[in-house]
């Protein structure tokens, strides 16, 4: 089976490499690395492919996906949980096999989400540039003591519930929304509606997947409804938060602080280095002229564990197509 890997970045080929060897070497897998975005420009890369393995910026419209379905193309197998990058109608129609990985490392992003508040809470990032300027004042360096604070858990998820145990671990209230909210948070924390949490908690950690009803969840209301002052987390996905708005109440002060590892437009900006380019996202530029406001590029699941795992399970994923198997992680089967 021939395997077009899209937005493969040299992380990618190491550890699908090492994966292919360690523990699927007698399966006949070709794999195909392309920096490329799948797009509807780009397609062609995977002429001859059987299968392409994509990230969470490439494009599965029905105009990507017929293209693929034209040159032979049978799967569509996801290195991420999320899938709101893929019309699954028109795959279904096409009769494509899509499947994912449904959670991997989960611990990783509710690190990651720790170190935000913490970095941002502490402003250790400023006093690492000060130190190595000889400056040593901690004026503007002012945080406050996690312990006893009210922490938000946005979605009660395998991430969601990693995050609530760690601040539950600092000595944090935990409050926790979600529709169908995991019964392990019983022993965590308290479930709330969305608008007590958000008027209760100090902190507001987002971890949900983006669906219709989840878009711009983040938005002029729901922002209204904020504890003054609180710090917002996205680790999830961009488009959970609407950053014109957050721009506006962070204006206000009614935002305390933002931190986010996802942002609404991040397909032409994240995964490559930009540094020598110039930024013609008006609104993200504005974003980051804010002092109180902490952006990294969707590194929250950037661990040696959850690339292991990707790979594993995205292997395991294939094996199940070609041996006809029931795939566990499989959104649309054939």
């Amino acid at each position: 089976m021939k395997v077009t890997l899209y937005s493969a970045q040299p992380y990618d080929e190491r550890f699908f490499e090492e994966t292919h060897l360690e523990g699927f070497a007698d399966e006949a897998f070709e794999l195909v690395y392309q920096t490329a975005t799948l797009t509807h420009q780009t397609t062609a890369l995977a002429e001859g492919s059987d299968a392409v393995c994509v990230f969470v910026n490439d494009v599965l419209d029905a105009v990507v996906l017929e293209a693929l379905a034209g040159m032979g193309v049978k799967a569509i197998v996801l290195r991420c949980a999320g899938f709101n990058n893929i019309d699954l109608d028109a795959a279904e129609r096409l009769g494509f096999f899509v499947a994912r990985v449904p959670a991997y490392s989960p611990e990783a992003v509710a690190e990651h989400a720790l170190a935000l508040a913490m970095t941002l809470n502490r402003h250790t990032h400023r006093a690492f540039n000060r130190v190595r300027e000889g400056n040593f004042a901690l004026d503007g360096l002012l945080g406050v003591t996690l312990h006893g604070r009210t922490v938000g858990i946005v979605g009660t998820g395998r991430i969601g519930l990693a995050t609530a145990r760690i601040f539950k671990g600092l000595g944090c209230r935990v409050l926790g929304s979600d529709p169908f909210p995991a019964p392990d948070f019983a022993d965590i924390g308290e479930i709330v509606a969305l608008d007590t949490l958000l008027a209760r908690a100090d902190i507001v950690s987002l971890h949900c997947p983006l669906l219709e009803a989840t878009h711009h969840l983040i938005n002029d209301a729901s922002l209204a409804r904020m504890k003054p002052g609180a710090m917002l987390i996205n680790t999830s996905r961009g488009a959970l938060i609407d950053t014109c708005a957050v721009i506006e109440a962070l204006k206000s002060r009614q935002l305390g602080a933002l931190a986010i590892d996802v942002y609404e437009q991040e397909s032409g900006l994240f995964f490559r280095d930009r540094s020598s380019e110039i930024i013609d996202d008006d609104v993200f530029s504005r974003l980051m002229t804010f002092p109180n406001v902490l952006v990294t590029g969707h590194q929250g699941f950037f661990t040696v564990e959850a690339l292991r795992e990707i790979a594993q399970v995205t292997f395991q994923n294939l094996l199940c197509l070609t041996r006809g198997v029931h795939c566990d992680n499989a959104l649309i089967t054939r």
